[in-house]
């Protein structure tokens, strides 16, 4: 079993093996903010924290029958100790939560995390009305608001779905253009229509253009940069000069949403097309703007 879901079942445990929905995520949200590597990430959402991933291995373990959801609470089924096979700093951080949060409200916890952690409430559809005019500035400081024109790029490759998404907020990208041949993946959140759904819920526009890739019988037997050096001077001498339709159709898209960020798999940029697709727009005609790999 991977470990973050022990955390989980842990959580549960400790609260005598029920927990109501928001207080499960609060919790497990505050906990990592105590852990040096984070077992899940989180987003701002419509109510603060949350975390896709979470409520995926919440789905997973209900389909195992360790957990039974309800429609208001999550209910351990399963006599484990699974706090018993955590990490001893794990322990501790457990048993500080426990303490601290045993009694609390969920309206408590709520502002609790608001006022602890305002970047999570930056898209909360009540902080205002929960908060103070003094603790809502500070939410509002944490919005991330650009003016100036930036060409992004970012991959995915050895990053949760909600540290990907959070870059994108942080960056207050507009509009992220998927530019893999195949917008399928076996990561959790990262094909098509996942990412689409998870970016229109922040607000974020998902387009896809295809015809940008490079075929996946082409991406066979990478093994070394020099490997991929030719697969992308094949790409610059072949993809690029055939798809200037589609590099405009995305400048004109960069001019009026500012800030986009062109997106495919690899972490390096130098091992990725999107980085030799960015250039080729980056030359075009009245292009003044900054690249940026994030």
């Amino acid at each position: 079993m991977f470990y973050r879901r022990k955390i989980l079942l842990a959580l549960l445990q400790e609260f005598d093996n029920e927990l109501d929905k928001l207080h499960l995520l609060k919790l497990l949200f505050i906990f990592t903010q105590k852990q040096t590597t984070k077992v899940y990430d989180f987003i701002p959402y419509q109510f603060g924290c949350f975390s896709y991933s979470v409520y995926a291995d919440i789905n997973s373990l209900v389909q195992k029958n360790i957990l039974i959801e309800n429609n208001s609470s999550i209910v351990l089924n399963e006599k484990v100790d699974y706090f018993g096979q955590l990490k001893q700093e794990d322990k501790y951080f457990l048993n500080q939560i426990k303490q601290q949060f045993r009694t609390m409200s969920n309206d408590d916890l709520i502002h609790y995390t608001y006022i602890n952690y305002p970047y999570w409430a930056t898209k909360s559809i009540i902080a205002q009305k929960i908060l103070s005019d003094e603790e809502y500035a500070k939410v509002l400081q944490c919005k991330s608001k650009f003016d100036k024109t930036i060409l992004f790029t970012i991959g995915y490759e050895g990053i949760s779905l909600e540290e990907y998404l959070n870059r994108l907020i942080i960056n207050d990208v507009k509009i992220l253009v998927d530019v893999r041949r195949n917008p399928f993946s076996m990561k959790y959140g990262f094909s098509k229509s996942q990412l689409q759904r998870y970016c229109k819920n922040l607000g974020i526009e998902y387009l896809h253009f295809p015809e940008v890739g490079i075929e996946s019988e082409q991406r066979q037997q990478l093994n070394t940069q020099a490997d991929y050096d030719r697969l992308f001077e094949v790409y610059r001498m072949n993809n690029i000069p055939k798809t200037t339709v589609t590099q405009n159709e995305i400048f004109e898209l960069l001019k009026h949403s500012k800030r986009i960020a062109l997106t495919c798999f690899e972490a390096n940029i130098n091992q990725c097309h999107r980085k030799y697709l960015a250039e080729a727009i980056a030359n075009l005609p009245r292009f003044d703007y900054e690249l940026i790999h994030i």
